[in-house]
């Protein structure tokens, strides 16, 4: 989604809040260590992948709390990393990839082939890195 249709319909200014982030960054942390002693098989892939998309997607309305603002949309918080961040342009493409698995498990019961997660969990712990990083920074 275009930020600016984002800016003006999903954003709203807020008040930074510490705590709030520090208690996202730590929840993250418990579901993506959660997440990392799962067996991957055909039937975990999919919840597996789904964890993944939440630690990344709960990061990045970590991100816009940080900078005073939240997003009724989960769009809107890939569409701000992509214009505000452009130096990560890659990473937002695989978070907007990630999104469209994850709502069709979501909402049409795909199941994801584990060769999938197999092959993308390291990109997907190398975004959460960046974004832990990137909320992290003074």
């Amino acid at each position: 989604m275009d930020w600016g249709i984002c800016k003006k319909e999903h954003i709203i200014e807020v008040s930074t809040d510490k705590d709030k982030i520090d208690s996202i960054l730590k929840m993250c942390s418990v579901r993506l260590n959660f997440a990392k002693k799962q067996e991957i098989n055909d039937e975990t892939a999919s919840l597996i992948t789904e964890d993944y998309y939440e630690i990344i997607k709960e990061l990045l309305t970590a991100l816009l709390l940080k900078n005073g603002l939240k997003s009724s949309n989960h769009e809107c918080l890939i569409s701000y990393f992509k214009k505000n961040y452009p130096n990560y342009e890659y990473e937002a493409n695989i978070v907007y990839e990630l999104k469209g698995i994850r709502n069709r498990i979501n909402y049409d019961g795909f199941f994801i082939e584990k060769q999938y997660l197999i092959r993308n969990k390291l990109e997907f712990e190398h975004i959460i890195g960046l974004l832990v990083r990137l909320i992290k920074e003074a």
